[in-house]
C-alpha cells in the first residue's frame, strides 16, 4: 500500500491520532522530515495550536503561540501558500525559535496550509538538514495535508475560544 492509500484508510477508520501518525509517517516516507508538527489556526484568527508533534518534549501538544505580522505569516496565513526553506538563515528568518529547531538539526522546514473551502485550517510542518526539501516538495505533501481537514474542523469546534 502507497503512503497515501495508508493515510486514506486512517481517515476512514480513525482514530484522530492514527490520522495524524499515518500523515506524519505518509510524509516521512515521501519527503522525509526530522519534526514533524500540526498547528490549527484559532477561532479568534490571532493563534495558533499545536495539536499534533512527534516531538513532545521539545514541541509539546497544546498551548497558543500569537500570530505575529512577518513575511512568513503573510505567505502562510495571507496567501495561504506553501513555503519551503532551505538553510539556518531561511529558519532565522522564519521562526522566534529558531535556535531551538537548528539544535535538533533541523535547517530546512515545509510549511504546508491545510485549506477547506478557501478557509486557512492550519499548517503542516515538516523540518529535516539543510537543504532537505526542494521547490516542489509543497506539491507532493498537498495531498497529506487534504486529509487533515476533518481532524482540524474538528479541533477548532472543540476550541474553548470559538465557544
Amino acid at each position: 500500500m502507497n503512503p497515501l492509500d495508508t493515510c486514506i484508510a486512517a481517515v476512514r477508520s480513525g482514530p484522530t491520532d492514527a490520522i495524524f501518525k499515518a500523515v506524519e509517517q505518509g510524509t516521512k516516507d515521501t519527503v522525509g522530515h526530522k519534526l514533524f508538527t500540526l498547528l490549527y489556526v484559532a477561532p479568534n484568527g490571532k493563534r495558533v495550536k499545536r495539536i499534533y508533534t512527534n516531538m513532545p518534549k521539545e514541541y509539546p501538544v497544546g498551548g497558543y503561540k500569537e500570530i505575529r505580522e512577518t513575511e512568513w505569516h503573510k505567505q502562510i496565513l495571507g496567501q495561504k501558500k506553501a513555503w519551503v526553506g532551505y538553510n539556518a538563515k531561511d529558519i532565522e528568518w522564519a521562526f522566534f525559535d529558531h535556535k531551538l529547531i537548528i539544535s535538533l538539526g533541523c535547517e530546512s522546514a515545509m510549511n504546508i496550509p491545510v485549506l477547506y473551502n478557501g478557509r486557512l485550517l492550519g499548517t503542516m510542518n515538516l523540518l529535516d538538514a539543510a537543504g532537505h526539501y526542494k521547490e516542489t516538495d509543497p506539491n507532493l505533501c498537498e495531498p497529506f495535508a487534504a486529509l487533515l481537514v476533518g481532524p482540524f474542523l474538528d479541533a477548532i469546534a472543540a476550541d474553548p475560544e470559538g465557544v
